[in-house]
């Protein structure tokens, strides 16, 4: 009679991944999370529980549900940190309890409550430690190293234009309007100086030093208003 109860339990509906074992990474000195898929093949909901034979050594999340059909979930199972010993096997299990879900369903612990046993469908999964060995180590030294910089010196396509260099109307006008200003008031000057040279050689002398002067200061704008055209025009 016993062993025609347990032909007729069910067998999981759910497919789970990792089938059979959890395995957990150390080194355990910090959480260390690995996850679970379940996935709902058929055409009904199906209620799923995960239960542990260590439950103050883990956090699952979510540990309960309802999967619709053709959907999966992904259960996070977090390992507290402990001393691992390497020469004690791990004797924590999990198991994943499922249950085809009711057409309403408005309490959950009540359906866990009135289930019959044979409607009832488990998978057991054993707990993995293990600890990283020196290629782990070596990989995870290459993927902390950042990426090598590509040479970016060629570009496709032609190379962009230097951004040219806008000059100001309005300055160069101004510099030009007054070197004219300037030869036309020398040219005053000159003209005025060989008329009063005529009259008075006295007259003649200071006007003369004072044409060689303006001429001088005019020179110097003018050098400088040319210096000032000649540096805009290497510019463009």
């Amino acid at each position: 009679m016993a062993a025609a109860g347990a032909l007729a339990k069910h067998e999981q509906i759910l497919v789970l991944d990792p089938p059979t074992d959890l395995k957990f990474k150390g080194p355990f000195t910090d959480v260390v999370t690995t996850n679970l898929k379940l996935r709902n093949p058929s055409d009904r909901k199906v209620c799923f529980k995960v239960k542990t034979t260590a439950p103050r050594r883990y956090c699952v999340r979510p540990n309960s549900g309802i999967i619709d059909p053709g959907s999966s979930v992904i259960v996070s199972v977090m390992l507290q940190p402990f001393d691992y010993d390497p020469n004690e096997k791990s004797k924590h299990k999990f198991m994943v309890q499922t249950i085809y879900a009711p057409p309403n369903i408005s309490d959950m612990e009540a359906v866990w409550k009135e289930a019959k046993p044979d409607e009832l469908m488990d998978s057991k999964l054993r707990c993995v430690f293990e600890m990283p060995n020196e290629n782990d180590k070596l990989n995870d030294i290459d993927a902390s190293k950042p990426a090598p910089v590509q040479n970016t010196s060629k570009q496709d396509g032609p190379m962009p234009k230097p951004h040219s260099v806008s000059l100001n109307d309005t300055e160069t006008r101004k510099l030009v309007e007054e070197c004219k200003r300037l030869q036309a008031e020398v040219m005053k000057l000159s003209e005025e100086n060989r008329h009063l040279r005529k009259k008075n050689l006295f007259t003649y002398h200071f006007i003369g030093s004072m044409a060689q002067v303006t001429i001088f200061v005019y020179s110097i704008i003018t050098g400088f208003a040319f210096n000032d055209l000649a540096r805009l025009e290497n510019t463009i």
